[in-house]
Order: structure tokens, then sequence, then C-alpha cells
């Protein structure tokens, strides 16, 4: 099983949008996903679990996670989310980096605009790696 994280600062926005469609396209037998932070939030940003919801995901009991080596050494892959020199580095690691603007306190259309970017992101991102669910 492949695991891939995506990361940004606080693990309360880009990375739990995007782990939530990861892990609502990718087949849950070839790869997982999950959301992490350096120096993760309280809670998810209110805006995200508001466009989430629009997108069929509920996001309400989703919980900012840190991100630890141990966490890291599981993973294949680490999707940073454009947080410049606040991302996570992790030796070893394959990485790539998504430069998306934080969602935090921003107008909903806004909210909605970069949910949809990350989401055709994810789509591409399970196709390349060759994770989508097989046709039955």
């Amino acid at each position: 099983m492949n695991a891939v994280i995506f990361a940004c600062v606080h693990s309360a926005g880009r990375s739990q949008m995007a782990a939530a469609f990861f892990n609502a396209i990718a087949d849950a037998e070839r790869a997982r996903a999950l959301s992490a932070g350096t120096q993760p939030a309280e809670r998810v940003h209110p805006e995200v679990v508001a466009v989430m919801r629009e997108a069929g995901i509920d996001l309400t009991e989703a919980r900012p996670t840190r991100l630890t080596d141990q966490l890291a050494a599981g993973a294949q892959l680490l999707v940073t989310m454009g947080c410049g020199e606040s991302c996570p580095v992790v030796p070893g690691l394959r990485r790539q980096d998504w430069n998306l603007p934080d969602p935090k306190g921003q107008p909903i259309e806004r909210v909605r605009a970069i949910r949809d970017d990350i989401r055709d992101r994810v789509e591409r991102l399970v196709i390349a790696e060759g994770w989508q669910r097989s046709e039955p």
C-alpha cells in the first residue's frame, strides 16, 4: 500500500482538502492519503469545511495532524501545498510542491476555486501514479 502525505503548515486547509479528495478517488487497496502540518492548527478552517460539504465530503470530524518523522517514514510521496520556506522537507521522500494559495479567511468563491484546483490536481496525481479504482 502506498501512502501519500499532503502537507502544509497548519494542516487545516489545502492539505485537508487534498487528502479527502485523494481518499475519495484513489483505490484504497493501492494508496491512502493523510493531511499533516509542521504547526497544526486546532481545527480545520470553517470555510474549508463548508466548501468540502458542497462537494459531498464532510470534514467536520477531521483534525489537523503534526508531521512527524515517524509519520513520514511510512510514506512514498510528500506533496507540499505551496507553503514556501515553511514547507516541510523529509530527506529521502519523493516530493512534489503544489503552489496553492492558503484558503484561510478567503471569500467563499476563492475557497471554492482553490478546492476545485486541488481536486483536479489530485485526480491527475492518482491517474499518473496508477492508483485509480479498477472498473468492475
